[in-house]
This record gives C-alpha cells, sequence and structure tokens, in this order.
C-alpha cells in the first residue's frame, strides 16, 4: 500500500516534500500533482524505477515518457535549445505544455526516442516545481489517469484508489480536472504543434 500524503498545493510544506524526495532518491515510484492532471513519477536517473513506471502504464519500451525540469535553465542541461525555442518557451513556462527538442548526453537512454529526442515540461504547479528542485535533476511525468478515465475530477484519494498497490507515495494536492498538456515539437527551432491540450496555441502558430 501506498503511503498518502496530503500537500498544501500553493505552499508545499517543506518537511513534506523532504519526505517525498527521500522517496524518490531510493527508487520509489510516486503520484504528484501538476496544472493538467496528477502525474506518476522517479527519477529519470534510476532505471529500476522508469522500468516500474513502464509496467504501471503497460507501455511500450519504444515510447519513452516525457519529464519535468524546474526552469529553462535546468531544461538547457538536458536538451539543445535554439533561440526561437528559447524565446517561446520563455514566454509560456511555466505552463501546460510537452516541448520535444533533441536530447544531450545527460539525457538517460531509456528516456530518449530513436531519434534522440525528449520531452519535457515545466509544470505550473507549486508541488511538482517544488519536488524537481528539491530532487536536484528531472523527474519522470506520465498521467495517473486510467485510459478509460474521461474528464472527472480527481485528488489523491480517487489516484490512491486506482494506483495504491503499485506505487510508494501518493500526493493528494487537491482536486484538478485531468486535460493532457499541448505538445509542441521544436526540433530544427520551429513550432509544430503533435496536440493541442491545455494552454494557448496561438504562440507556435
Amino acid at each position: 500500500m501506498a503511503m498518502l500524503l496530503e500537500i498544501n498545493p500553493y505552499n508545499p510544506q517543506a518537511r513534506l516534500i523532504a519526505q517525498v524526495i527521500e522517496v524518490l532518491r531510493k527508487g520509489g515510484v510516486i503520484c504528484y500533482p501538476t496544472d493538467t492532471m496528477y502525474g506518476i513519477g522517479c527519477d529519470i536517473f534510476n532505471q529500476k524505477a522508469v522500468k516500474r513506471v513502464y509496467q504501471i502504464k503497460k507501455r511500450p519500451k519504444h515510447k519513452p515518457f516525457s519529464f519535468m525540469c524546474s526552469d529553462l535553465k535546468n531544461i538547457s542541461e538536458y536538451s539543445h535549445v535554439g533561440n526561437t525555442a528559447y524565446r517561446l518557451m520563455r514566454k509560456c513556462l511555466p505552463g501546460p505544455y510537452t516541448f520535444v527538442l533533441p536530447g544531450t548526453k545527460l539525457v538517460p537512454r531509456i528516456m530518449l526516442t530513436k531519434q534522440k529526442t525528449v520531452g519535457i515540461r515545466v509544470p505550473d504547479h507549486a508541488i511538482s516545481l517544488a519536488l524537481v528542485e528539491g530532487l536536484g535533476n528531472p523527474i519522470l511525468n506520465t498521467s495517473a489517469v486510467l485510459e478509460s478515465g474521461g474528464r472527472l475530477p480527481l485528488d489523491g484519494y480517487d489516484v490512491n484508489d486506482l494506483f495504491c498497490n503499485q506505487v510508494d507515495l501518493i500526493i493528494d494536492g487537491g482536486q484538478i480536472v485531468p486535460a493532457p498538456s499541448t505538445v509542441v515539437s521544436l526540433i530544427d527551432d520551429r513550432p509544430e504543434i503533435l496536440r493541442e491540450g491545455k494552454g494557448d496555441v496561438s504562440l507556435f502558430r
């Protein structure tokens, strides 16, 4: 059974964030709130934990997960960011967007596509950002909803009902109506919308 922690979504309690980070450092898998939905994640550098998330999501190995960074500077450590990409991301991050960029050598192979690209988010959510900043490196990001889950509001207790036997810790940060992020490719420094989701897409047209 997963541990369930209630954390303030606007002003996360430092001691509780530290508790979650300890679980991540030990190779744990967690569920946490973001600005788009509850997510499942782990330290991207812990291969065993990443493989567990693949099993939980029943995801084929050739489809890597995206991950969360803390800010633009952090993004540029894990991806090659051109001038246009930098200007666009500066306008809309943190926010409900996933950007596809060429990955750097720092990114573990299990997190790269065959084309050596990565999907990166900087969510506009205090808990997510506190976790990434506290851990000191990116956290894997995938949805903690069932494919047939629809758009019903979820809180940590609902997520607990779905995943309590598969993860180590679940954060309850209040209710969130699941809405996928907008996915934008910035490969070759040219924006291309791959999936229209939450957030203003007029910036990329």
